[in-house]
This record gives structure tokens, C-alpha cells and sequence, in this order.
């Protein structure tokens, strides 16, 4: 479940970062949208492997962490400490700490269906993770960027590299 966030932001509203209980991403997000804040929780789909087996799950793109948009001087945001799901709010001297202009706002224009895209800065050579598929959370060389859907990749197995083809959205910048 996911909360409506509208692009333009109302006069005098800010991005906040909430720090939410372990598991409680989707519970802090819902209750918060329920006391009528806008939230963003950025998600990507991420492949887990469980008994020999390979799943492909949508996850929290920062695990524990989400943002909320308020108005401190209109709202009344002293709640959100207090809604269920939420550890606690971001503060400095008893004021919550505002995320820096732009920064979830690049996040929301590269989500699209509620995940959100990591491959849209990706270069020809450039070093990538892996996040979905057999190759899941393996590193390799960006051989082939196309606009098609699926792109080549250099991976380094067993002292060689080979050339595999993965989907696009599947790849993130290496850390």
C-alpha cells in the first residue's frame, strides 16, 4: 500500500526523513498517510534466495527509512512521532532536520509504478550491482547501453569474465 504523493509540494512544506521500528516501513507509511501527510517510500524489486530458491521481492530501497512532507509552521507534525511504525523523527534542537532540496525529488521523478529506478545514470564501462535475477547482488563491467530493455554485462566468474544479458531496471550503480 502506498500513499498518493503529489508533485507539487504546498507552499512552506519540506521533505523530512523519518527513522521507522524494525519491519515497520509500510505500517509508519500507511498510518501517517491516514493523518493526511504525504509519504515516499522509495522501492526497488530485489531477488532473495531462500531454500534453493530465487524470489524476487519489492523491498525498501533504504531499510527503516522514509520521508514525510510537512509544514512545521502550519502542521501538526509533532504526531508523527508518535504514529505507529515510526521510531522517531530526525531532529536538531527540537526541530525536525529538513532533507536537502532535490534529493527526493530526484528519487520521485525516477519511480514509475512504485518502484524506483537506479539504472537511469548508468555508463558504457561503468562497475554495477546486481539487484534481481540468477546474478543477484554480483558486480560487473557495463559492456552494451542500449534503450532497449536489456543490457550486456562483463561478469567476473572463475577468473574469467563472461558475457551475460540482464534487464535494465535489474542494475545499480556500484558502491
Amino acid at each position: 500500500m502506498s500513499a498518493q504523493v503529489p508533485l507539487a509540494a504546498a507552499q512552506g512544506s519540506r521533505w523530512y526523513l523519518v527513522h521507522t521500528r524494525p519491519n515497520g516501513e509500510c505500517k509508519a507509511e500507511f498510518n501517517l498517510a491516514a493523518q493526511g501527510f504525504a509519504t515516499f517510500l522509495p522501492r526497488i524489486d530485489k531477488t532473495v534466495r531462500h531454500a534453493r530458491r530465487l524470489k524476487t521481492v519489492r523491498r525498501p530501497l533504504f531499510p527503516r527509512y522514509l520521508f514525510v512532507r510537512f509544514d512545521t509552521a502550519r502542521d501538526r507534525w509533532l504526531s508523527v512521532c508518535g504514529t505507529f511504525g515510526v521510531a522517531r523523527l530526525f531532529m536538531q534542537d527540537g526541530l525536525p532536520v529538513a532533507v536537502p532540496g532535490g534529493i527526493v525529488e530526484n528519487l520521485l521523478a525516477h519511480s514509475d509504478a512504485g518502484v524506483t529506478r537506479l539504472d537511469v545514470t548508468l555508463k558504457q564501462g561503468q562497475r554495477v550491482r546486481i539487484l534481481s535475477g540468477p546474478f543477484a547482488e554480483l558486480t560487473a563491467t557495463l559492456a552494451r547501453l542500449d534503450e532497449g530493455q536489456r543490457v550486456g554485462m562483463l561478469l567476473e566468474m572463475m577468473g574469467t569474465q563472461i558475457p551475460v544479458s540482464v534487464e535494465r531496471r535489474a542494475l545499480a550503480p556500484a558502491a
